[in-house]
């Protein structure tokens, strides 16, 4: 049975498990600089992003990484999902959609206006995931990123 809890400051150990797999399954680990110590500044001191984590047995089988964005059109914050991960072994499960349904009802708890988030364009199975939920593609937009050196370079 899936359950879902709150990760607190003592699972940043935990939470860089699950965002190396997640990494991994991406085919983006070398991209992974992140550490416990950073998460926990981030996540837990600086309250930047909020954790939840699917169990089964007591055990953490996936996670979810989430904070508030805001939206101009809607006059109000939605929230943003950063990362959405199942461990292999545990998929099919429901713990996918439990993650979901949960941050769905922590959207309307707190008067959010939109729960949203990117997949990658080859994640075959996210994305018929994401469409058996009735979740809508964001065909018509584009992301972009500004990081690391060009970052710097445009702050001058």
């Amino acid at each position: 049975m899936t359950g879902i809890r709150t990760a607190s400051a003592e699972d940043c150990g935990r939470i860089l498990q699950m965002i190396r797999a997640l990494a991994r399954y991406e085919k983006m680990e070398d991209q992974v600089v992140a550490t416990e110590d950073l998460l926990r500044e981030w996540i837990f001191e600086k309250k930047k992003a909020e954790v939840l984590f699917a169990t089964e047995d007591g055990r953490e089988v996936g996670f979810a990484l989430f904070f508030h964005h805001f939206s101009t059109f809607l006059g109000r914050a939605g929230i943003y999902l950063e990362d959405l991960y199942v461990m292999p072994e545990y998929r099919g499960k429901g713990h996918g959609k439990a993650l979901l349904k949960r941050l769905a009802q922590i959207t309307l708890e707190r008067g959010c206006g939109r729960l949203d988030w990117q997949c990658l364009d080859w994640n075959e199975r996210s994305i018929a995931f994401y469409r058996s939920l009735g979740a809508e593609a964001l065909d018509d937009w584009t992301g972009y990123r500004l990081s690391g050196k060009t970052l710097e370079e445009i702050a001058k």
